[in-house]
């Protein structure tokens, strides 16, 4: 069993630090103010949001995704074991999320501004926001403990 590498926790962490921001981001600015955008623009303004979002989060959550599981599939001495499984765990719910409730609800907004699709994007993303802080935090108590 090799040691973990420091440069694939530092990764991890820094990847996984700035999808906790994109998150939050989305969650307390961003989603809110569609309410406001008005719905003959609405649908222009959704076709521009969604290649500048897949932009912004590409390269971070991919790194997030090789990293975590790199850490769960490679086994390597000085890391909490536990703190991986519970870092794979709370990563696998913002992905769910996505694909269960947010892209679809992104795809009804790309025909136009539906507020009962947008109040559910927003209360769904709560749980995409609750799985990147958690896995923030594990993300800092492995980079804490790794040695």
């Amino acid at each position: 069993m090799d040691a973990v590498p420091p440069l694939l926790v530092t990764t991890h962490l820094i990847s996984t630090l700035l999808m906790v921001g994109v998150i939050w981001t989305v969650q307390i600015v961003h989603y809110p103010l569609m309410a406001l955008v008005g719905t003959e623009r609405f649908a222009t303004y959704e076709a521009a949001h969604a290649p500048r979002m897949a932009a912004v989060v590409l390269l971070p959550w991919t790194a997030q995704g090789v990293t975590v599981a790199w850490l769960l599939l490679i086994p390597t001495t000085g890391v909490v074991r536990g703190l991986v499984w519970a870092s794979a765990f709370a990563a696998a719910v913002p992905l769910i999320v996505t694909i269960v409730a947010s892209v679809p609800a992104h795809r009804i907004l790309a025909n136009g501004f539906d507020p009962a699709v947008h109040r559910r994007l927003v209360r769904t993303n709560w749980l995409r926001t609750a799985g990147w802080s958690a896995h923030g935090v594990f993300a800092v108590g492995l980079a804490v403990t790794a040695g």
